[in-house]
């Protein structure tokens, strides 16, 4: 017999793979804070290499590329901050470095929008950074790359434009913590599961946006994410 609920249950987000008709369900989303040093300085913080840190945002944030993205409620200085993202194809605890790689599926492009206000509020309270972070429509992603097709990017340019103009500009060997030794780190705090994305870090530049502008994401090698504010 089939399972019944007494609600129907909610769809699976989803993201687009190059080259394929079939998508990536997306299970969560982990994101890794001021893993770029300019970025760590900007921000106010010493750059050193400590151990790095996490959050979430929950899977339904997803905006899939081409898509506007709703500026969000009670806030009035939302941030834009680019990343390369790493979609996890198989699962695992307690992941060695060496062997992280091969828990990839692909990789591609995703923007950590940020209600700046309020999770300033959050830092000055001591509190968690979820109403800053985690919010509706704050994680645009672009479709995946498989692994066969790309390889595992390691350097090259990490880039947003915001209605054509530059705004963030880095390069992936700029990562404080790399993708592997970031998977293995996360693995020690939570069980991996296959359709897990990590957001890998931002560099130097992030800043507000308004309603209107169009925002166009760049990472060497992958898929162009666009979205607009409305």
């Amino acid at each position: 017999m089939s399972t019944q609920y007494v609600i129907d249950p909610v769809v699976l987000p989803s993201l687009p793979v190059a080259g394929d008709t079939r998508r990536f369900a997306v299970n969560r989303i982990y994101c890794v804070g001021r893993n770029y040093a300019d970025h760590a300085r900007e921000m106010g913080h010493d750059p050193d290499r400590e151990p790095p840190f996490f959050f979430m945002k929950p899977a339904s944030a997803i905006v899939t590329d081409g898509a506007d993205m709703q500026y969000p409620s009670l806030s009035n200085d939302v941030h834009h901050e680019i990343e390369m993202v790493v979609a996890i194809g198989k699962g695992g605890a307690n992941i060695a470095a060496d062997k992280a790689l091969e828990h990839v599926y692909g990789y591609g492009v995703g923007l950590d929008m940020t209600r700046r206000d309020l999770q300033g509020e959050a830092k000055k309270m001591g509190r968690p950074w979820d109403t800053g972070k985690a919010f509706d429509q704050s994680a645009p992603c672009s479709a995946l790359v498989p692994v066969a097709q790309c390889g595992h990017p390691s350097q090259g340019s990490v880039r947003l434009r915001v209605n054509g103009e530059v705004r963030q500009e880095g390069d992936l060997n700029q990562l404080i913590w790399n993708v592997p030794d970031t998977i293995a780190y996360l693995s020690t705090l939570f069980t991996l599961q296959p359709g897990d994305l990590i957001f890998s870090g931002t560099p130097a530049g992030v800043g507000p946006i308004k309603k209107g502008d169009v925002l166009e994401g760049e990472v060497v090698g992958l898929p162009l994410l666009k979205t607009r504010i409305i």
